[in-house]
């Protein structure tokens, strides 16, 4: 881990929600963005952020995570990923993020 990583830092991630991103127990029109999907995608934000941080051959996992998810984004919509150094422990990190949809969070 470079030392420059330091709290407040942030990443950020858009994306349009896919085909693959959603619920298809719903039916075909009403394809949500799936709970499962939204917590890949905003660890894989935070990973990536990191892989910008660590020696080549470093990797990072995730540990444990706290989310409500608490609106309905369909196929096709676009949202926006921001992820917030809130902690360095030598090698832990730790961030807060939010996700936005327009301009619901």
């Amino acid at each position: 881990m470079t030392n420059e990583l330091e709290v407040g830092a942030v990443a950020h991630r858009q994306l349009v929600v896919d085909l693959r991103r959603t619920v298809d127990f719903l039916g075909e029109d009403l394809r949500l963005y799936a709970t499962p999907e939204l917590v890949r995608d905003v660890e894989q934000t935070c990973l990536d952020f990191l892989l910008g941080h660590v020696a080549p051959g470093e990797n990072s996992v995730g540990t444990a995570i706290a989310l409500t998810h608490g609106g309905a984004t369909l196929r096709g919509q676009a949202v926006r990923i921001e992820a917030r150094v809130n902690a360095v422990d030598g090698r832990s990190v730790g961030f807060d993020f939010t996700v936005h949809e327009g301009d619901k969070e």
